[in-house]
């Protein structure tokens, strides 16, 4: 049965909207700046190269400062001795295929999950987790391990077979956004539509007034 801290309650609250994927871009706390300033509101911090612990400290302060969530993808232990909000698990993440043992060692922070499959997301019911993370949706280029394109109707489908709220992933940008929620899913997670814009303050604020548009 799934257990919920008081602190862990009131991070969920924060579960929709606009999720920002930022990591190893030389600019990333100018870009989390804007992007946080542009309204977005869950950052996820995704360093495939390793945690970089000064980057992770004052991204740490950024998001705090705009009452933000961070979500450190791949490395509970990261999350949970730099005080962030959560960690996001994928296959192949220590903690993935035990979940149980992660909330044990983090029962008030959140833990998100990646699904791509019914299967996927039964077992993610199952398990004492926050947000399932669904996907890819859309081709991308940004997660060499994304797998195949699901599409809008697989999304669709996970989404109605998801117990906690989903975070749609993979190819999304602005033109995308609307199909995307309508869905029902509770989150859009971006990438590439936010790391790699030339305004990216400017872009979340598109991206958050499309998604709250379809409220």
């Amino acid at each position: 049965m799934a257990t919920h801290a008081p602190a862990r309650l009131e991070r969920a609250a924060g579960l929709h909207g606009i999720y920002a994927i930022l990591g190893e871009e030389p600019r990333v706390l100018e870009q989390t700046r804007a992007i946080l300033g542009g309204g977005v509101r869950i950052v996820q911090y995704r360093a495939k190269s390793g945690i970089v612990a000064e980057t992770l400290r004052q991204l740490r302060e950024i998001t705090r400062e705009h009452g933000a969530l961070l979500i450190v993808n791949d490395d509970w232990r990261a999350a949970r001795d730099f005080d962030c909000d959560g960690a996001h698990l994928g296959p192949g993440d220590d903690g993935f295929a035990d979940v149980a043992r992660v909330r044990a060692a983090m029962p008030e922070r959140l833990i998100g999950l990646s699904c791509g499959t019914l299967a996927e997301v039964q077992r993610a019911n199952a398990g004492d987790v926050d947000y399932i993370g669904a996907g890819c949706v859309f081709a991308t280029r940004s997660k060499g391990d994304a797998g195949a394109p699901i599409g809008i109707d697989g999304l669709r489908r996970l989404a109605r077979a998801a117990t906690p709220p989903v975070a749609a992933i993979g190819g999304i940008d602005l033109a995308r956004l609307a199909e995307v929620r309508a869905t029902g899913v509770a989150m859009a997670a971006l990438i590439s539509a936010l790391a790699n814009a030339d305004e990216p303050g400017r872009s979340a604020r598109e991206l958050v007034v499309c998604w709250d548009g379809g409220a």
